[in-house]
C-alpha cells in the first residue's frame, strides 16, 4: 500500500456534508499515515448527514480564514448538497481550493463537492465527475462531466456518490502518493544541483 507518512491534508466542510463521504475517505487517509486538518467556516462542532438524515456532530480544527493553504499538501472535498450548496459561496473555502490547485497539488472531490470547484472557477478545461445533476454546471463552467466511478485528471481524483467510495479511495491514495513522489524528488534533485554549484 502506498505511504502518505507526513503528508497534511485539508479536508473542507460545512454543517450537513455527507457523513460517509468524509469519514471513510479521512479513514484511509490517516491509515495511509496521512496528518488531516477538518477545516470549515466556524469554530465548533460540524454536523454530518446520512443523505436527509441528521449523523454524527464532529470536532473542527481550524476555520478557513484561520489556516494558511500553503501549509497543506493537498485537499479532501467530501458531498452533501446542503453542505455543497453553502461551502461553494465562501470565500475562504475558494481560496483555499485556488491556493492549492495554483500549486498542483492534488484534490479529492466527490458527489456535490464539485460545486466548490465550479464557482472557484476551476473547472474550465477539466475532465471529472460527480453526482449527475452536477454535469450541467461542470459542463458550462467548461468542463467535462463523465459518468464513472472515479476519474484522474492530472492532480484532481472525483467520484459520483458514497457507492464509489472504495474506487475513490484506492485512486485517492495512488494519486497522492504519485505527488508525494514527485515532490520529493523534485526537492532532491535541487539539493543535488544546489550541491554541484558550489
Amino acid at each position: 500500500m502506498a505511504t502518505l507518512d507526513g503528508m497534511k491534508v485539508a479536508i473542507l466542510v460545512t454543517d450537513n456534508f455527507e457523513q460517509v463521504e468524509m469519514t471513510q475517505p479521512r479513514e484511509a487517509l490517516q491509515a495511509a499515515g496521512a496528518q488531516i486538518t477538518l477545516l470549515s467556516d466556524k469554530r465548533g462542532m460540524v454536523q454530518g448527514v446520512h443523505h436527509d438524515r441528521k449523523g454524527e456532530q464532529f470536532p473542527v480544527d481550524a476555520t478557513f480564514d484561520e489556516v494558511n493553504p500553503q501549509d497543506f499538501d493537498a485537499a479532501l472535498l467530501p458531498g452533501g448538497v446542503w453542505n455543497a450548496d453553502q461551502i461553494r459561496m465562501i470565500p475562504g473555502a475558494q481560496r483555499i481550493v485556488k491556493s492549492i490547485e495554483g500549486s498542483g497539488k492534488p484534490v479529492a472531490v466527490i458527489c456535490h463537492g464539485p460545486w466548490l470547484l465550479v464557482s472557484a472557477g476551476l473547472v474550465q478545461g477539466r475532465t471529472l465527475t460527480g453526482w449527475p445533476t452536477l454535469q450541467d454546471d461542470i459542463r458550462n463552467a467548461g468542463g467535462t462531466w463523465v459518468d464513472k466511478e472515479a476519474v484522474v485528471d492530472r492532480n484532481w481524483v472525483s467520484s459520483r456518490k458514497p457507492a464509489d467510495i472504495p474506487a475513490f479511495n484506492l485512486r485517492m491514495i495512488e494519486l497522492f502518493a504519485q505527488h508525494r513522489q514527485g515532490r520529493a524528488a523534485a526537492a532532491g534533485s535541487t539539493h543535488e544541483t544546489t550541491g554541484q554549484t558550489r
